[in-house]
């Protein structure tokens, strides 16, 4: 059945020497790699968020993960109030908050 592919005869070459130091010092390069281009800028960005979401206060112009954009009326433990018109109040969760907008910016929408 060997029509198409044709036999592949290898000679018996020694093993490569010092193989697994080799992997060793690989897989620490790659796992340095990944750590600074993934997980160090991830970590970051939590911080960043986290410290965001702890600095929210009553007044604050405030944009959802969703897109909505309010004022937070009330704060709340795991949850805030925030007016999106004149008569519409939502609550939404804390972590739901994407960023703080500049004041005045819902007057300018």
């Amino acid at each position: 059945m060997n029509f198409f592919i044709s036999d592949a005869m290898a000679e018996g070459a020694a093993a490569p020497q010092g193989g697994g130091l080799q992997l060793i010092i690989m897989m620490a390069i790659f796992f340095g790699i990944m750590y600074f281009m993934i997980i160090r800028p991830q970590q970051k960005r939590a911080k960043e968020h986290k410290a965001l979401i702890e600095s929210l206060s009553k007044g604050d112009e405030v944009v959802t993960g969703g897109g909505i954009i309010g004022k937070v009326t009330n704060l709340g433990d795991n949850f805030i109030e925030m007016s999106v018109s004149d008569t519409t109040t939502i609550k939404v969760q804390r972590q739901a908050i994407a960023t703080v907008m500049p004041k005045g910016t819902m007057k300018g929408l």
